[in-house]
């Protein structure tokens, strides 16, 4: 990889307005030289208001221009492994958002890619590189609650029906995104248990829709075994009222437990027999630009990136088990 790492944007939506996009230019080693979209208008735009020199309406025109040394792959998921499997072939590592792919298959085929590429394959799991998440497993692999026994996720959030009238959104089609607002949301919450407390062993679950909006799940209810025998219990509910909104990860141990929020920044609550403490991380103004600095440091031989191919995988794969049931229908 040469001295500075030089990314191409394919499907430069919202996710990359602020979360990601500008973080490529904020990070060292690191510049954003090129973007792709099929609207020529929306693209051009893109690239006058951040100020990126190149931009595509053909995705192949991006991977395969010479300024551009690593893909970032910002399309709904039904797209993930085509476009990351030709940026793979063309020798480019490639950064793909989350979930990694449709299914678990599709990760399997990019992971082949990479393998026969000899080149790096990145998920956007950024969680497992913020400061909130990362203070969370210091107090876990220190012991601060002693032995973990239970997790404990409840995620619910309000859908207002008129939301699902007309052309419905793309991340409650599952031809487009895999399966419905579990496989985005959460997602995120069961890849970080990946990265604290390993692989999956069990899988107990029930994925149903209640409401009828859509023909995705919109309720799905599972428990989770990871080695050492912690169990997490999950319920994740897309039609609450308003006012049973709730994001909450308990993590409870025979010493203690921790209280966080997976997507609402608020601290960290630690309780213990010696009282509780809060740890304040706020919401950092690119959420993903930790992550994207450990992947151009790896890209520059400067460490280890803790979001791969592989791992991202597996939480595609553990998404799948979980809701299997339901598609088989």
């Amino acid at each position: 990889m040469p001295d500075k790492v030089k990314w191409g944007i394919i499907g430069c939506g919202d996710v990359t307005e602020v979360k990601s996009g500008p973080a490529f230019a904020k990070c060292r080693g690191s510049e954003l030289v090129a973007v792709m979209r099929r609207d020529e208008n929306k693209v051009r735009d893109y690239a006058r208001r951040h100020s990126v020199p190149h931009w595509f309406t053909d995705a192949d025109a991006l991977i395969h221009h010479p300024d551009v040394n690593a893909v970032y792959v910002a399309t709904p998921p039904y797209a993930h492994a085509d476009y990351a499997i030709k940026a793979l072939n063309a020798g480019k590592p490639v950064y793909v958002e989350k979930p990694m792919a449709l299914n678990f298959t599709e990760c399997e085929q990019m992971i082949e890619a990479a393998e026969q590429a000899v080149t790096p394959l990145f998920v956007a799991y950024y969680r497992r590189a913020l400061p909130g998440f990362l203070k969370i497993k210091e107090l876990i692999d220190s012991g601060a609650i002693g032995q973990v026994r239970l997790i404990d996720i409840q995620l619910y959030k309000s859908s207002p029906r008129d939301a699902f009238s007309g052309d419905l959104p793309w991340r409650v089609k599952p031809e487009i995104s895999g399966g419905g607002l579990f496989f985005d949301l959460a997602s995120h919450q069961l890849d970080y248990l990946d990265h604290v407390f390993g692989p999956v062993q069990d899988i107990r679950s029930l994925a149903i829709n209640q409401a009828g909006w859509y023909l995705a799940e919109d309720f799905v209810q599972a428990t989770l075994r990871f080695k050492h025998n912690v169990v997490c219990s999950g319920t994740w509910c897309f039609t609450a009222s308003p006012a049973a909104n709730r994001d909450v990860m308990t993590i409870i141990g025979d010493e203690g437990m921790i209280e966080f929020s997976c997507f609402g920044f608020v601290p960290v609550r630690l309780t213990t027999g010696s009282g509780t403490q809060e740890f304040d991380y706020p919401k950092p103004e690119h959420v993903q630009q930790y992550l994207i600095q450990q992947i151009v440091d790896e890209l520059s031989g400067n460490g280890k990136c803790v979001s791969t191919g592989t791992s991202g995988a597996r939480t595609s794969l553990v998404m799948d088990n979980i809701v299997a049931e339901y598609y088989r229908k």
